[in-house]
């Protein structure tokens, strides 16, 4: 009987980098759905404008630096990192400030760094802070959710019209439409006002707060769809929202009219959206499970402390760029056991350094 000799890995499904960021942006689906009802269509027009900007300025990069155009667009990266800046973005936002963030993050966050596997930071994530740092008045402008405010009344139309124009079709500008978000509203009214006065303003609603917490939903679902399919691990995710859940218990525990509670937190804001779709970004997320736990620890604490006590109100991006730092010095304390081996590689190495060194000296001295 003849034997097959058929080497690893043993697949038996197409798992590569298309296969995976399709996915990724199928699960994007339900909280795409909640963001739009929501808030609009001003939603699709910002995910349809950055897609385009993010295929259009990969396909220069490429042809700039003589690599095959569509070899590299298939695999879906470039797309995908205009969907999630776009999901990002607030529903009314001018054109010109989607463009700029979307090639920002492809152009110099991903390509300049070598393309798909070399890039350091988080593409998406670097264009919106980007944008943030330089544009803060047009990413703060966010519309009132359905049923809450005249931006219920507001139509695809008026979407495309207030994104292109800077005003809806009655010739409003965009500034008598929008709100504060929960977050911003907690930054803002913290200290003035007790816990029972703040979420009786209208934009925290019956929960965490109005309108976020199903967009919040929609990413969980898809979510865990994606960890459910093996695409990711519940590692990063687990650790992001635990950290950020436990941090909030405590101190709302010990002052609740000054920090928010949990379901602030893991509710009113992008938490989902992080936790799930951009924290969980293998190439600048750690590599070991033990590493991503920790990574994911670390985007908890840093966004905890810089909605208490910094200047932004969701901090999600700052705390998934601060940790992309971090990533290779997590994985080189967290490397795994090699499979047969009781014992990590870093602790084989470090037991045999002195033996060796005792060797060459030895070996000199005869000499």
């Amino acid at each position: 009987m003849a034997l097959v000799n058929i080497s690893s890995p043993h697949t038996t499904r197409g798992s590569g980098a298309g296969s995976v960021m399709l996915h990724v942006i199928l699960a994007t689906i339900p909280g795409f759905l909640a963001l739009t009802w929501q808030f609009g269509g001003g939603v699709a027009i910002n995910v349809i404008l950055a897609g385009l900007t993010a295929l259009a300025s990969e396909a220069l990069v490429l042809r700039l630096r003589g690599r095959p155009v569509m070899f590299y667009l298939r695999d879906l990266s470039a797309l995908l990192t205009g969907i999630l800046l776009g999901l990002a973005l607030p529903p009314f936002v001018p054109w010109w400030v989607t463009i700029t963030g979307t090639a920002f993050a492809v152009i110099v966050a991903k390509q300049l760094y070598g393309g798909l596997g070399y890039n350091l930071f988080n593409p998406a994530m670097v264009g919106y802070v980007v944008l943030l740092i330089s544009f803060p008045v047009q990413m703060t402008a966010w519309l009132p959710p359905e049923g809450l405010g005249r931006s219920a009344e507001l139509g695809l139309g008026d979407a495309f019209s207030a994104i292109f124009t800077g005003q809806v079709l009655s010739g409003e500008t965009v500034d008598a439409f929008t709100m504060a978000t929960p977050l911003d509203t907690l930054r803002i009214y913290a200290e003035s006002l007790t816990e029972e006065e703040l979420f009786a303003l209208p934009v925290f609603g019956e929960f965490a707060g109005r309108g976020w917490w199903i967009v919040n939903l929609g990413f969980l679902a898809g979510g865990i769809y994606l960890w459910q399919r093996g695409y990711i691990t519940w590692h990063t995710p687990a650790g992001l929202i635990g950290a950020l859940a436990v941090l909030s218990l405590l101190f709302h525990a010990n002052d609740a009219d000054r920090f928010a509670s949990p379901l602030v937190h893991l509710f009113g804001g992008a938490t989902m959206l992080g936790a799930f779709f951009i924290a969980t970004d293998p190439v600048s997320c750690a590599t070991s499970n033990r590493g991503r736990l920790l990574f994911g620890i670390g985007v908890g604490v840093i966004t905890f402390v810089i909605r208490t006590w910094g200047s932004y109100p969701d901090a999600i991006a700052f705390g998934v760029l601060l940790m992309n730092l971090a990533a290779p010095l997590l994985d080189h304390y967290t490397i795994p056991r090699t499979y047969g081996h009781v014992r990590t590689k870093r602790e084989v190495e470090a037991e045999a350094a002195p033996q060796a060194q005792a060797s060459t000296e030895s070996g000199g001295s005869g000499a």
